[in-house]
């Protein structure tokens, strides 16, 4: 566990990640996702995460040559995490799907590359694709998305390397028991999106009390939850106030009681898509 933003896991190949990063899910290309990510950089976010399809991958990458330029930081200063789409899937358009996005970034590699989502009939071919990036050192961690222990299981009989990561929804009411314990096992990083359920938990009153005895918001409560989980976590926001707010969790501790506390709210409900049923 870290006492720091810049504090890093050691993935299962040895290369390190931030636990803490700014997500940009549904931030608009432009000024708005360029202004968010300098702002989280220049207060000490050194992960960003993007995807193929919030189609701002442009304005990420015109953020991170100006912050790099402005904060007198180097690119292996950062870490930058992409994910290929459900329609890019299979092997041949994985690959082609990589460069574009480095294009689109205007960067040399990506520190992560993910699946997207379990595409049924594709994951295996693209996963193998994600292998090839790596071996080829194109990209220096590759992971997954959205899988559920299952598809975990299904993607290990063929892969020749273990995943670094495993994206999911993660929240209090969705505690992913099953998916964070097989990871576990099998030395992957569980890492969450959504982590505040889309601000749906924000007025939830066990939260709200644990909040209160810190005073600390319930936001900064779930993340603190999160990294004493082990789960490293990337919070979206284009606020200012927000993304320092959500990076400082590192002056206090949650107790074990409280912890278990948090646990209890898991109800396994999802605000996002069921990775079983996807249609898109």
């Amino acid at each position: 566990m870290t006492n720091h933003l810049q504090g890093t896991t050691t993935l299962h190949n040895g290369v390190e990640m931030p636990w803490l990063g700014l997500g940009v899910f549904k931030v608009q290309e432009g000024p708005e996702v360029v202004d968010a990510v300098k702002t989280a950089i220049r207060h000490g976010y050194r992960s960003i995460d993007t995807a193929a399809v919030y189609k701002n991958e442009e304005g990420v990458g015109q953020a991170i040559r100006e912050a790099i330029e402005e904060n007198g930081l180097k690119r292996e200063d950062l870490f930058i995490t992409s994910k290929v789409w459900n329609s890019d899937q299979g092997y041949d358009s994985t690959v082609e799907a990589y460069e574009i996005s480095l294009q689109k970034l205007g960067l040399d590699y990506l520190d992560l590359y993910l699946v997207h989502w379990p595409v049924k009939g594709k994951y295996k071919e693209t996963w193998r694709a994600l292998e090839t990036l790596y071996k080829e050192e194109k990209v220096r961690t590759i992971g997954v998305s959205n899988f559920k222990v299952h598809h975990l299981e299904d993607l290990l009989e063929d892969a020749t390397i273990i995943p670094m990561v495993n994206q999911v929804e993660y929240h209090p009411q969705l505690t992913q028991t099953e998916v964070k314990a097989f990871c576990e096992t099998h030395n992957i990083r569980l890492e969450a999106w959504s982590p505040l359920a889309q601000g749906q938990l924000l007025d939830n009153p066990v939260l709200s009390e644990i909040a209160n005895t810190y005073s600390k918001s319930v936001a900064q409560i779930i993340i603190r939850w999160d990294l004493q989980n082990g789960v490293v976590t990337i919070p979206k926001s284009i606020n200012e106030s927000r993304i320092v707010e959500n990076a400082n969790v590192f002056d206090f501790q949650l107790t074990d009681e409280e912890m278990e506390r948090i646990n209890q709210l898991n109800e396994d409900k999802r605000v996002g898509p069921d990775p079983d049923h996807i249609d898109f």
